[in-house]
């Protein structure tokens, strides 16, 4: 007969099983589907499942994150190295997007671990040293809350401009290509052509 703890044990095993062909990707655009990232994997893995994580703790519309699972590790492994190898960018953003494996703890529902005991109890003032360190631990955690803003605000400004870049190059190489086809509408192509004696397709 198959007991409750060996039920768990199954579960974890299967939950262990599925992060192996998970993979972790940020540096998202907001507006990026399941659609969009199963159309951009489709040439070495196939998407099973998405699960965005969106960080609801800051104020600013930022790239967000999602957990990928494929078929098996061996897609997992393939859509990593694509990812890393090469800049890969996914939904128009002006920068790569990262990618790694992921990790238990990234995922929002997973089965409890078998074998560990958790306990929970609120410290208090007379608890004394294990008080004062649990305070210092809060400082510590606004602390680096706010050095984390400001890195975020950092980085929104990095990414604007790096968009601005991007969109003045998409505008110049529009004006060029838009230029060589009045060149190739308006005749000019052929008069450049013999007076530099260069040999035309029979479409010009």
């Amino acid at each position: 007969m198959v007991t409750s703890h060996e039920d768990a044990k199954k579960a974890y095993a299967d939950f262990e099983k599925k992060v192996k062909r998970t993979i972790y990707i940020d540096h998202l655009s907001p507006q990026v589907t399941s659609s969009v990232l199963k159309a951009a994997l489709a040439q070495c893995a196939n998407v099973v499942d998405v699960e965005f994580i969106v960080n609801y703790t800051i104020p600013y519309d930022i790239p967000s994150a999602a957990l990928v699972e494929l078929d098996d590790e061996i897609q997992a492994k393939a859509a990593l190295d694509l990812m890393n190898d090469f800049p890969f960018i996914i939904g128009g953003m002006p920068r790569p997007v990262r990618a790694t494996c992921a990790k238990p703890d990234m995922f929002r529902e997973r089965p409890p671990r078998p074998d560990i005991k958790k306990e929970f109890r609120w410290v208090k003032q007379e608890d004394g040293t294990e008080y004062e360190g649990m305070k210092k631990l809060r400082i510590l955690a606004k602390r680096q809350e706010a050095e984390n803003m400001a890195l975020i605000k950092n980085q929104l400004e990095e990414e604007k401009e790096l968009a601005k870049q991007q969109q003045e190059l998409l505008d110049g190489n529009y004006k060029k290509y838009d230029m060589l086809e009045n060149v190739v509408q308006n005749g000019n192509m052929k008069s450049l052509a013999q007076h530099y004696g260069v040999s035309l397709a029979d479409e010009f």
